[in-house]
């Protein structure tokens, strides 16, 4: 039988629930040679490592703080990858070399598409870091309006700019004191840490169909989420799309459709334990 190996790169990265959802998956399409695990690295670690890989290592994915680094020991980057600045996914070529691509984006696409948004859909984001890269090319994908990015930092707005003029996309810079105003878009990203938008909560006069991402998963809901529903808003949770992105991870990491039930019931059942 032969053997192939994939695993999750980041630090810290015990709390990933990553190996849950793919090693379901290799389970269900009967892929019997696979397994997925997790490797604590930081991202001056990647490079050496990612190197020192044997030759049954099929695919990595990577979480925060490799996602950059990941882009330096790729021969071949997707467009978006390199529009981002930032992959998640690297997927071993047959001559050996690796290819990094983003499911994040278009994890994100599907999540967001799924939940009725639509072309021409107002955007505002909240936070400037990495996932709101992402959180840019897919509003560029869904071929969106202008998007307000609203950020704690000016600079952190400055240093989206040239993402969003890779991806052809008119950006507009808010001030966080002015992040409840800025809830009214048809869809509203939220990609800050644990805590930072829970004052929001009881600001916010929510618009009925607004869809509202939020990037978090645990605790959940969130307060700002929580309120969202309430208020009558479709809701679109992190845990949302770290299947969707496993998914598109799968199937470059295998070849094969990912059995997507089945991974989703596995990230279920974890989360329910």
């Amino acid at each position: 039988m032969t053997v192939y190996r994939a695993a999750v790169l980041g630090k810290p990265i015990a709390h990933s629930l990553s190996p849950v959802i793919h090693n379901a998956g290799y389970a269900a399409a009967g892929l019997t040679g696979w397994s997925y695990t997790r490797i604590e690295c930081a991202a001056s670690e990647l490079p050496g490592l990612v190197a020192g890989l044997g030759p049954e290592w099929a695919g990595l994915s990577v979480t925060m703080p490799g996602k950059e680094a990941a882009l330096a020991v790729a021969a071949e980057v997707s467009p978006v990858a390199a529009a981002v600045g930032a992959a998640n996914t690297l997927v071993r070529r047959p001559d050996g070399s690796w290819y990094a691509d983003n499911t994040d984006v278009s994890g994100m696409v599907e999540v967001l598409t799924g939940a009725g948004v639509r072309p021409g859909a107002t955007v505002t984001v909240f936070g400037a870091g990495g996932t709101a890269r992402a959180a840019l090319a897919a509003a560029a994908r869904l071929a969106s309006g202008p998007v307000t990015v609203v950020a704690r930092r000016a600079d952190a707005v400055d240093e989206l700019r040239p993402v969003a003029d890779a991806l052809d996309l008119a950006l507009t810079g808010a001030d966080w004191s002015d992040a409840a105003r800025h809830a009214g878009a048809d869809v509203v990203l939220s990609t800050v840490p644990r805590g930072v938008a829970d004052p929001l909560a009881g600001a916010v006069a929510w618009r009925p169909g607004t869809v509202l991402f939020d990037a978090l998963y645990d605790p959940w809901p969130t307060p700002l989420a929580a309120s969202a529903e309430a208020a009558g808003c479709r809701i679109v949770s992190g845990l949302d799309l770290l299947l969707a992105q496993a998914v598109g991870q799968f199937e470059q990491f295998t070849g094969v459709a990912a059995p997507r039930a089945a991974m989703a019931a596995a990230l279920a059942a974890a989360r329910a334990g």
